[in-house]
């Protein structure tokens, strides 16, 4: 999603009965984190992905 506005008119049109609860969450990806994320960091994330993607 582009803005929280479209997660929201997103929302609106998805089929849910009229009592459901929704959470909009912002998703960060490592690109957001500029210079903070260290190249070790980034080695870390790698290796998450990785054992993820093996699951």
């Amino acid at each position: 999603m582009k803005s929280k506005d479209d997660a929201i008119g997103w929302m609106k049109r998805a089929p849910f009965d009229g009592g459901a609860e929704i959470e909009i969450r912002q998703v960060f990806d490592t690109e957001n984190f500029g210079e903070a994320l260290t190249p070790e960091l980034r080695e870390q994330e790698n290796r998450l992905r990785a054992q993820v993607g093996r699951k």
